[in-house]
């Protein structure tokens, strides 16, 4: 059974457009093919094998990009809460390990983004996270080692 792709209606347009950027690559990538084929023998035609080798890669992206649209369910925004955590929500944590305040919105894995904040729900911390509420604390394990957060506040 495919995985479900949770996403913003926003996140899901941003993929729909990349993946028609992508497909628009396929008639430059057949050209290329086309034009070191002419060039002669290909056994040792270094532009044949490398515009093969760039169609590869590119098939490979386009695969990967209609499986995340054919399976992202876009999430209703106007269902979400702020009693327990959820996608979306952003949420405030007090770091007891380093005793500092971070901020991070549960975002579906295409539209994570460390340095927006946006980190996705399917990560160790955002699995942790996911239905805690306003002052529960969660003791995560990652790879650095372990984390103790306490959920501060709940926004959306």
């Amino acid at each position: 059974m495919p995985e479900i792709h949770y996403v913003t209606a926003d996140g899901l347009e941003k993929l729909k457009a990349e993946l028609a950027e992508a497909i628009s690559q396929r008639p430059i990538i057949s050209k290329q093919i086309a034009e070191a084929r002419d060039k002669g023998d290909l056994s040792e035609n270094a532009e044949y094998d490398a515009a093969k080798e760039a169609q590869g890669l590119l098939e490979l992206k386009i695969s990967k990009l209609e499986t995340l649209v054919a399976n992202a369910r876009v999430i209703d925004e106007s269902k979400l809460g702020t009693d327990r955590i959820q996608m979306l929500n952003k949420v405030k944590l007090m770091n007891h390990n380093t005793k500092k305040i971070v901020e991070y919105t549960l975002v579906g894995e295409s539209e994570a983004n460390l340095k927006e904040g946006k980190i996705a729900a399917a990560t160790p911390i955002g699995k942790a996270l996911i239905g805690k509420c306003k002052g529960d604390i969660v003791e995560v394990t990652i790879p650095a080692g372990k984390l103790k957060l306490e959920v501060l506040e709940i926004s959306f």
